[in-house]
């Protein structure tokens, strides 16, 4: 089951005490749910090279304190983490264990990691791991059948404690069911978003939701991207509409 009170619900509905904890920014586009990268294009704009990999000036974010010696980030908040780039990218490997260290001295927060690179997670994992982090969520992203085929059956065998597997953006029908287990908190659809954004069959989605519903796998219909293939027709919806109408479908399981 999701965890009761905050990374599934936060990721998937939204909560009151929400941050995000960008320790390095840039990436290296990896497979095709790459292609449209997010990242790829906000960067565009400011004419910036998003294969230029960096540590961030909010690299210490989660440890830093205000003239009363508190915590800034308040305790209790989620922190979705890693957002501009991936927690488990090769060049970040110098980086990772204090952010690790950061990330246990903060026992109160509680930190969501979404992945491509699931078979990098053993690197560089901190001494004291053991099953899991209680306050770590890691989601491993599967957008096509290929990489659910490849990915998955790493991240079943990892020492996880809270897992939820992503597709998004979802670029065709995936078949789950040898995979969906107790060990899957919650599977979360989406569809692309972006100008070039390739469109999300609605049929793909409807089908994700079968099969958490055969084996009792919470599923969440979390946006449905720029294009939405439905009955025949592909509607172009906005950005902002994206999560609205996703939550309009009324298709969410448990």
């Amino acid at each position: 089951m999701p965890l009761a009170g905050d990374p599934v619900q936060a990721f998937t509905k939204g909560a009151l005490l929400m941050a995000g904890w960008n320790p390095w920014h840039g990436c290296r586009k990896l497979s095709e749910g790459c292609r449209n990268c997010y990242v790829y294009r906000i960067d565009a704009r400011h004419g910036r090279d998003s294969r230029e990999i960096a540590k961030t000036a909010a690299f210490d974010l989660p440890v830093r304190r205000n003239r009363r010696r508190e915590y800034k980030l308040a305790s209790g908040a989620t922190v979705y983490t890693c957002f501009s780039s991936d927690f488990f990218l090769e060049e970040a490997d110098e980086w990772r264990p204090a952010a690790w260290r950061m990330i246990r001295e903060r026992g109160d927060l509680h930190f969501f990691i979404v992945t491509k690179r699931i078979d990098r997670f053993g690197v560089g994992l901190p001494e004291d791991w053991g099953e899991g982090y209680e306050h770590v969520t890691v989601c491993c992203t599967v957008e096509n059948q290929d990489r659910a085929d490849y990915r998955l059956p790493i991240y079943r065998e990892a020492p996880i404690r809270h897992k939820l597997i992503v597709c998004e953006p979802l670029l065709e029908a995936v078949d789950l069911m040898p995979y969906l287990g107790p060990w899957v908190e919650q599977v979360i659809a989406g569809g692309e978003s972006g100008g070039r954004a390739r469109a999300c069959d609605y049929g793909w989605v409807l089908d994700l939701r079968r099969q958490c519903m055969e084996r009792d796998v919470a599923f969440r219909f979390r946006q449905t991207g720029a294009r939405l293939l439905k009955d025949g027709r592909v509607y172009r919806i906005p950005r902002s509409l994206q999560h609205i109408q996703a939550c309009k479908a009324a298709i969410d399981f448990k």
